[in-house]
């Protein structure tokens, strides 16, 4: 009777499409089914993203498998965020991770509202995004970098910063916000947990002052060298996200682009030429935080 149950145990454990067969050690396999009908389900403005941000496609990559803990840093609005709470479903937990308080001063055009806002983000947002949820949705938490609670430790499977990593490496040297985000993220991550990287790409020739985060752009290189200094292993990259149109100058940003389309707003032709060349161009990164360090 007691192999009988064990082996049970054993082809019920092997049929899950989430294994977590030690606190060591993080299989993700997606369930692409559930994902599609997920995605199918999601409104048309957000489905209009798609052949940009194949969602589908970057989430499978990443392995982001239902009844999981996922951290989705700088959720906002909630695009990514619609998508995985019911994608993760009531077994799993979604939770977002804000840039620090003290770094939301640094780029000069936030009102004093907003920033006294960011104060009480960590409660605030998961309050927020509960009009997002059904009873079918993952359960919500948040933190803000720098301030990971010490319950959320080795806790999570995966990290997705889905272009949120410009801004920490923009002001890396006026506060190391890159490096406290990063090692939070390994802390949270279990043993063997993944990051996923979505990130607006410099082309290997646009200087490194163009590519420092400012403009949006980071280089593929120099982003992979950071992780693997915080401790990351680089598991490989798709292609399905990059956009060849996204030709800036040494002079442009990214929000010249859809959906921000900063500068053209008076200026219907430049929109049109905008709106012509898509979304950015993207890198889409995989890495694992080592079984044993």
């Amino acid at each position: 009777m007691r192999q009988f149950l064990l082996l049970s145990f054993l082809v019920t454990l092997v049929g899950c499409s989430y294994t977590g067969i030690t606190s060591s050690t993080v299989i993700l396999e997606a369930e692409p089914a559930r994902l599609a009908d997920v995605l199918e389900a999601q409104p048309d403005d957000a489905k209009a993203r798609y052949r940009y941000r194949h969602p589908a496609e970057t989430l499978e990559f990443f392995g982001i498998a239902p009844g999981t803990t996922v951290v989705e840093a700088l959720p906002g609005g909630g695009w990514y965020t619609k998508i995985l709470i019911d994608y993760l479903g009531p077994e799993g937990q979604l939770i977002g991770a804000d840039y620090a308080e003290a770094m939301w001063p640094k780029f000069g055009f936030f009102d004093d509202k907003f920033l006294k806002a960011k104060k009480s983000w960590p409660q605030d947002w998961p309050k927020q995004a509960q009009q997002w949820r059904s009873q079918q949705s993952a359960p919500i938490r948040a933190f803000a970098f720098g301030r990971l609670p010490r319950d959320m430790h080795g806790t999570a499977d995966a990290v997705l910063f889905i272009r949120a990593l410009h801004n920490l490496a923009r002001f890396e040297n006026d506060g190391g916000y890159l490096t406290a985000a990063l090692e939070d993220t390994y802390n949270v991550l279990k043993p063997g947990g993944i990051v996923g990287v979505v990130q607006h790409e410099a082309r290997d020739e646009m200087s490194d002052e163009f590519a420092s985060g400012a403009r949006g752009y980071l280089k593929k290189a120099k982003l992979i060298d950071i992780m693997r200094t915080a401790g990351f292993e680089y598991e490989g990259s798709r292609d399905f996200n990059e956009n060849a149109q996204d030709q800036p100058t040494e002079e442009d940003v990214v929000w010249r682009l859809p959906p921000t389309y900063n500068g053209s707003a008076d200026n219907p032709d430049l929109r049109a030429q905008m709106a012509a060349i898509g979304e950015s161009n993207r890198m889409t990164l995989k890495f694992r935080k080592p079984k044993k360090r």
